[in-house]
């Protein structure tokens, strides 16, 4: 078997309708389009989320709030993780290469540590942002936050 003889299926494959080729065809005159109307003519268009004259679904929904362009999403890790991982891998430096590598945040994103939990160890964590009592944390157990 080569790519010279494959074949579809049997009864899987059906010839084109062919439209507009005149009366004998029992497909010509209007060429299945129907009579009148913006469908039967030529460089007709449909336009998205046109009903009918009907209301379209986009405008008669409700809407509220708005979506703010300049917001910043942050990946949240909280200290109980950040313990969790020492114990784990025993290293003090975490940066976001560390992260993503031990599939906390994705390469892209931006990672900022909260202050749920306890640290122990002497830390020095880099990461976009803190919270104040995760800074807090990290410097009382004698670590560093350093904001990238």
């Amino acid at each position: 078997m080569n790519l010279s003889n494959l074949k579809p299926a049997v009864g899987s494959t059906k010839n084109e309708k062919r439209i507009g080729r005149g009366e004998g065809s029992t497909r010509g005159g209007t060429s299945t389009r129907g009579h009148k109307g913006a469908k039967s003519r030529s460089g007709y268009k449909r336009k998205s989320g046109f009903e009918g004259g009907q209301m379209p679904l986009q405008r008669r929904v409700p809407k509220f709030g708005f979506n703010n362009i300049n917001r910043v999403e942050y990946k949240a890790i909280n200290l109980d993780v950040l313990t969790s991982l020492l114990e784990k891998n025993s290293t003090t430096t975490m940066d976001a290469a560390y992260f993503v590598a031990n599939g906390l945040a994705s390469k892209n994103a931006k990672i900022k540590v909260l202050g749920r939990g306890e640290v122990n160890a002497a830390l020095e964590v880099h990461a976009h942002a803190f919270s104040k009592s995760a800074a807090e944390a990290i410097e009382k157990a004698g670590g560093k936050a350093v904001t990238l």
